[in-house]
């Protein structure tokens, strides 16, 4: 929806709109949860932290004044939200890059045993490479992976990227550029599909991150979407790659139990 349009629910939300409220909150949705996603790893972090963030959004809706654009406003709300919280999930798995790297060079198997069912072995296929995409994100500082995923995954210049978390854009650069750097060299120096030079490909991982009960094949978390995202790394050649497999990863929608909660919520105001 276009900026002017948002304005205008906005305008009709602060005067008791609750139609309106909905409909806004339809609209930010998917961007908060993507965010939470990408922050803490774990699809039920991700939830509560969305339920979290929109319910701020909704009681402080009446401090918008559109001296920015909604959009730059709930990132704000959402960054500052996840910056200070570490999920129940992360807190177990985050690890730093020596102890992701290892983990990456452990346990590489030819044969994918746990399905011969060739559906089951794409879906986990895909499964290990956006859950190890979204790892890797750990094993960035708090701050450095929202820097990341503001500027590189999600395109924001260092003007927008500054504004959202209220720093200066000569910090959002620097930071930027340091974090880029390591995933950067991180993925060149371990992961086949940024460099074709290195022994690990995704379908080798799976027998052994399910034995390490870090994927479940029963519950796949990722896995699901119409055209998975790592053939669409295979199809990209002028990008570069380490760019590449982080965007690549899909956009998700919000789950309906979030958005059943929030129409709850709106209904009690």
């Amino acid at each position: 929806m276009v900026p002017a349009k948002l304005h205008i629910l906005v305008e009709k939300a602060n005067n008791g709109d609750r139609k309106a409220l909905e409909r806004l909150i339809f609209e930010v949705k998917d961007l908060v949860y993507n965010l939470s996603l990408r922050m803490l790893l774990f699809p039920e972090d991700a939830e509560d932290a969305t339920q979290e963030i929109l319910v701020r959004v909704i009681t402080h809706l009446g401090t918008f004044r559109k001296e920015s654009t909604l959009q730059t406003w709930v990132y704000r709300i959402a960054t500052n939200y996840l910056l200070t919280i570490k999920g129940k999930g992360n807190k177990e798995f985050s690890m730093d890059f020596n102890a992701y790297g290892t983990l990456i060079d452990d346990g590489h198997s030819d044969a994918l045993s746990y399905s011969e069912n060739i559906g089951e072995q794409l879906l986990l296929e895909e499964e290990v490479k956006v859950s190890c995409t979204h790892g890797m994100l750990l094993c960035l500082n708090e701050s450095g992976r929202m820097v990341y995923i503001l500027g590189e995954l999600l395109e924001f210049n260092s003007v927008e990227g500054a504004e959202i978390l209220e720093i200066t854009s000569a910090s959002f650069r620097k930071q930027l550029s340091r974090a880029r750097s390591r995933l950067r060299s991180f993925l060149m120096a371990k992961c086949g599909l940024a460099n074709p030079a290195n022994p690990c490909r995704c379908r080798k991982k799976v027998d052994h991150l399910i034995t390490k009960k870090m994927v479940n094949p029963v519950n796949l978390r990722f896995a699901g979407q119409k055209e998975r995202s790592i053939d669409l790394i295979e199809k990209i050649d002028t990008l570069e790659k380490s760019v590449a497999i982080f965007r690549s990863s899909p956009q998700f929608a919000t789950p309906e139990s979030v958005v059943q909660k929030m129409k709850e919520t709106i209904n009690l105001l």
